[in-house]
């Protein structure tokens, strides 16, 4: 085995891997979410007040998120720059969606907004690292 052959894991990229499975998760559980809260499902609390809106409108919300959430995974795991940014925004945004659908279904929305906490450090601290050996490797002679 040469030395050129061997690589190692550039730093941080088992946090992104992570925050693009986690965010696929996410997306996905968002989306179910949403679909119940749009067809009625009665797994939610009954008789709740919410402090915007009611529980389709939650529904579409989160169905939407979800749906972009998912979309975002694969750029995350491209490496696109622009996708460590939108993942952040979009799961900020998700932790603020969670925190207001808390009446509706508390133990998941913790969860979720726990979930979401792990992903925006991800992201945030090692979306944006590109390796030195990476650099010199792409330069001509």
């Amino acid at each position: 085995m040469t030395a050129s052959a061997h690589t190692t894991p550039e730093k941080g990229s088992g946090w992104l891997i992570f925050a693009g499975v986690i965010l696929f998760v996410a997306g996905s559980l968002n989306v179910v979410d949403g679909v119940a809260a749009i067809t009625d499902s009665k797994f939610y609390g009954r008789h709740v007040q919410y402090m915007v809106g009611d529980l389709h409108s939650w529904g579409w919300v989160h169905l939407v998120l979800g749906a972009l959430m998912i979309c975002v995974v694969f750029g995350i795991w491209a490496r696109a720059p622009w996708a460590r940014w939108v993942g952040i925004a979009l799961v900020a945004v998700n932790l603020v969606s969670r925190l207001l659908f808390l009446p509706a279904y508390p133990l998941l929305s913790l969860a979720l907004f726990a979930i979401d906490l792990l992903v925006i450090y991800g992201l945030a601290v090692y979306g944006g690292h590109h390796s030195a050996h990476l650099d010199r490797s792409r330069r001509p002679g």
